[in-house]
């Protein structure tokens, strides 16, 4: 039971939830299923009624529960994942790229869902991105990876603002902005 509890206690969230849907099951069915198989306890019924809640909670509503997921927009695709993760209950949540693959609007509204989320569920993320706009918005501490090596971590203010390591500085002078033109040279990663 340790290594379920284990297990349980970091789930993930992927930029691509399509594979972890069953494309011929319901979004309801799939949650009642997850519920029942974490709490055995559970009966059909009650598991629905909180499959309903899981979805309200990640702002879809319960008659996303009638739908397959080849029949929801990939902002909804993705809330259906977070609702499936937050079954067990976990402490942290790593998330991969979980809103690059969201146009703007919509991924915007995923990570103020993930930000309430936080605060509600005094849930952990382990957020993975490429977008310093995403980290600056939604993590407190930014570790930055070169090659596979810590090259810069600290406070994500600090960080965005005053890094001192030259991969870090690569990065953010790679970000546009107003008055940005492409074709300007590229920073070295050196």
């Amino acid at each position: 039971m340790a290594r379920h509890q284990d297990r349980a206690a970091i789930q993930m969230v992927f930029q691509d939830p399509s594979p972890s849907l069953g494309p011929r099951q319901t979004v309801g069915a799939g949650l009642t299923e997850l519920l029942r198989l974490h709490e055995l306890d559970r009966d059909r019924d009650r598991c629905r009624e909180r499959a309903a809640e899981l979805l309200d909670q990640v702002g879809l509503s319960d008659r996303i529960a009638g739908s397959r997921p080849g029949q929801l927009s990939g902002g909804q695709r993705q809330r259906v994942a977070i609702a499936r993760m937050l079954v067990p209950q976990p402490a942290v949540l790593v998330l991969d790229e979980a809103v690059s693959a969201l146009d703007v609007s919509v991924q915007a509204q995923v990570l103020g869902l993930l930000a309430d989320l936080r605060e509600q569920l005094a849930v952990s993320y382990v957020f993975v991105t490429h977008d310093l706009a995403v980290a600056q918005q939604i993590t407190d501490a930014v570790l930055v990876m070169h090659r596979g090596r810590v090259v810069e971590q600290g406070p994500t203010d600090r960080i965005l603002s005053t890094p001192e390591h030259p991969y870090t500085r690569g990065l953010l002078d790679a970000v546009p902005r107003a008055g940005w033109r492409p074709g300007g040279a590229a920073a070295s990663p050196l």
